[in-house]
């Protein structure tokens, strides 16, 4: 369970990240919201999967998860493309949560 809300808390993590940049300096209402909620969500949810998970395991799964997302979620939306070099080091990024699941 602790580590089905991490990722999920890793996911809330991208969304904030996005919502904070749409918020143009927290003007726009509905990002600024959103911004807000993701990022509390992401924060309880993380601060719970630590009860079970090592911090220092969690927090770099949580950054990870957050930080491939955030890259990827402008590609699909085609404001960014995803160059080979971007793309083999968010595979190399992938692989090194996936090692701390399987060694942790």
């Amino acid at each position: 369970m602790a580590w089905v809300l991490l990722v999920a808390s890793g996911l809330m993590e991208a969304v904030w990240a996005s919502a904070i940049g749409a918020s143009q300096g927290f003007r726009k209402k509905g990002p600024t919201v959103l911004f807000v909620v993701a990022l509390v969500l992401s924060m309880v949810g993380l601060a719970y999967a630590m009860t079970a998970i090592p911090t220092g395991t969690a927090y770099a799964v949580w950054v990870g998860i957050g930080a491939v997302l955030t890259v990827l979620y402008p590609v699909a939306r085609g404001k960014e493309q995803l160059t080979l070099g971007r793309g083999g080091l968010l595979l190399v990024l992938i692989g090194c949560i996936i090692g701390l699941k399987v060694v942790g």
